[in-house]
């Protein structure tokens, strides 16, 4: 079981497997489950047609909706063994960085800035790092509406900043997962090995690898 109110986090780009990953672990851990849920945005179909139009809508709607989510994490009730996330607040401001000029930005980090002194850092981040190639092929099979326009270049951008963010990310441990090299839904020992890696890392940015 967790620790008492631990707060597990599961990250990547789109396509890596982040609700797969906190699925699994909510159930073998026996923890809450806690999933973002992007198709509320309202701007967000709107989006993927024209980006420049629609991103500081679109981002702001996010930043706010998972801000409240956050705030709702705080009041858990108290004998909860802990929860899993499939985000973390943070994740708003790398696509924020894709989407939005140089202004947009501007007022975005204000706002953002303001909100973030609210937040509590989880106890561990699992970052699921891919390949372009990789996500796009599950986005392809997953086949969401409002997907179906994304180009290879925005998700290369998008893997880009996602591992410039996790190469300096210090507030909390980070447990890479290569999702080309692991299967944590068709592998029972990956799976296995990686819950118990899960349980078992307090400190530092680890690789996983299951032979260890």
């Amino acid at each position: 079981m967790l620790g008492f109110r631990e707060h597990i986090a599961i990250e990547g780009p789109i396509g890596a497997g982040k609700t797969t990953l906190a699925t699994i672990l909510s159930r073998e851990l026996g923890a809450q489950l806690v999933l973002e849920q992007p198709e509320d945005n309202p701007f967000l179909p709107d989006y993927y047609k024209d980006r420049e139009r629609w991103a500081l809508q679109t981002q702001l709607i996010f930043l706010l909706s998972r801000h409240r989510e956050q705030l709702s994490l705080k009041q858990l009730n108290m004998f909860q063994e802990g929860v899993v996330t499939d985000y973390i607040y943070e994740k708003d401001a790398i696509f924020a960085k894709l989407a939005l000029d140089e202004r947009e930005y501007s007022l975005y980090s204000l706002i953002a800035d303001r909100l973030a002194a609210d937040i509590i850092n989880p106890s561990l981040i699992v970052y699921l790092q891919s390949t372009p190639e990789r996500l796009m092929t599950n986005i392809r099979i997953r086949d969401r509406e409002y997907e179906r326009d994304m180009s290879v270049d925005y998700i290369k951008d998008l893997c880009e900043l996602y591992n410039r963010f996790f190469s300096v990310w210090d507030r909390t441990p980070v447990l890479i997962v290569r999702t080309t090299e692991i299967d944590f839904v068709g592998n029972e020992m990956h799976r296995l090995k990686l819950v118990e890696k899960v349980k078992s890392l307090n400190e530092g940015r680890v690789v996983f690898d299951p032979e260890e």
